[in-house]
């Protein structure tokens, strides 16, 4: 761990600094998970936030992993409000882009390059819309922005800020995903396993004196095809995200066509929702197969959900003008670092606290060949981000 004491504000900064510079700036820095290698992008923000004023520190859960939290005000009487989002991307694909991914190249209203929806653009957004009010925030409530690294596989960053107890404070928080500036109050839950079948392998002209392995595995596959939510869980249904979902994903087993397989491998996408505890959906998915395989939990995000609480009610009026109508709750696809960082302050002392998903990046790009985001609506967000941030400092 790493603390970096604060400078005195640089107003020339807060003049200069453009959201879309700092996302092309970003882009600029190849942070592809794996391996992730966020630490040059992690410093190049953690010194413009240093130089406005900011108390930085950078926490890194492997070498060169590193996180971010910078604070700014802070009084008793209300803690602060959190941004968050994270630094890494996911590979580039095998398809050929037109685009220089780390180039942040431009074109009409689009900026290029792998990250800019999911979501450097969102971090470059409210960094830039709190440097600009840097100079405000002494007296106030303040900020706290996060800044995690290793969340595309699986939130490794906000699971150790969470763990290590590195969290302190926070009443709220912003995540800066991908979302048009449509603000969202949850998403599913993530929990993938692995389950493996043991067998004995043999010539695979005699088959009988082996144990097949892959044989099993069927078996396996067959009962989770009939998989009850309601009997194993005790829950079928969110008023808001739907059905719980099982998706049988990989299927790894044999090393040559004339043995008898003694191994296979198979994994599983379950997305949950409230109510639903994935130690007890590991029990349940062990107990339905009995001792046919071993289940293995390979990653594990809690649902993330907020009742639309008064606090949740002003999110959607500041968001109203930027997306032209009044939001109504609806939660996202996918998941994010929301959930741990929300587990790891409710830790901290801070009770079960409200978190919105909402940030410039167009979901639909995220992850694909010659990613982009819109210039307008990231420019659009730095309004939106200043003013849910003046709200909550009472500026």
């Amino acid at each position: 761990m790493l603390h970096v004491n604060s400078n005195p504000f640089n107003s020339n900064l807060a003049n200069t600094l453009s959201a879309l510079q700092l996302t092309r700036d970003m882009l600029n820095y190849n942070t592809v998970n794996p391996p992730g290698i966020e630490r040059a992008c992690a410093q190049h923000v953690g010194k413009l936030l240093e130089d406005a004023g900011f108390r930085v520190a950078y926490h890194e859960f492997a070498d060169a992993r590193t996180s971010l939290i910078a604070t700014i005000g802070g009084h008793q009487e209300k803690p602060p409000i959190c941004f968050t989002g994270h630094i890494d991307v996911v590979p580039l694909g095998t398809a050929a882009w037109t685009r220089d991914a780390f180039a942040g190249e431009t074109d009409g209203d689009h900026v290029f390059g792998r990250g800019s929806s999911d979501m450097k653009s969102g971090i470059a957004a409210f960094v830039v819309a709190a440097i600009r009010l840097a100079p405000h925030l002494k007296n106030t409530a303040g900020l706290v922005l996060v800044l995690t690294a290793g969340e595309e596989v699986g939130c490794e960053g906000a699971k150790f800020l969470a763990h290590e107890k590195l969290l302190d404070r926070a009443g709220a928080i912003i995540v800066a995903e991908p979302t048009d500036n449509y603000p969202f109050v949850g998403h599913k839950g993530l929990c993938w396993i692995e389950i493996e079948t043991k067998g004995k392998t043999a010539h695979g002209s005699m088959p009988e004196q082996g144990e097949n392995a892959i044989l099993k595995m069927n078996n396996v596959i067959s009962k989770l095809d009939g998989f009850d939510w309601k009997h194993h869980c005790g829950v079928d249904c969110h008023p808001i995200m739907g059905a719980p979902t099982m998706n049988v994903a990989t299927l790894h087993a044999g090393l040559n066509t004339n043995s008898v397989p003694d191994s296979a491998r198979l994994t599983v996408d379950m997305r949950t929702v409230p109510g639903i505890e994935h130690v007890h959906l590991c029990a349940s998915v062990q107990a339905l197969i009995g001792d046919i395989g071993k289940v293995r939990k390979i990653v594990d995000t809690p649902a993330l959900y907020s009742e639309p609480d008064e606090w949740v009610e002003r999110i959607f009026e500041i968001a109203a003008p930027f997306v032209g109508t009044k939001p109504t709750p609806k939660t996202i696809m996918f998941s994010t670092d929301g959930a741990d960082l929300k587990r790891g302050y409710a830790e901290s002392g801070n009770g079960s606290i409200p978190a919105v998903i909402i940030g410039p990046g167009e979901p639909s790009i995220a992850h694909q060949i010659d990613e982009w985001c819109s210039i307008k609506r990231l420019e659009q967000s730095v309004d939106m981000y200043d003013q849910m941030m003046r709200d909550w400092c009472a500026l």
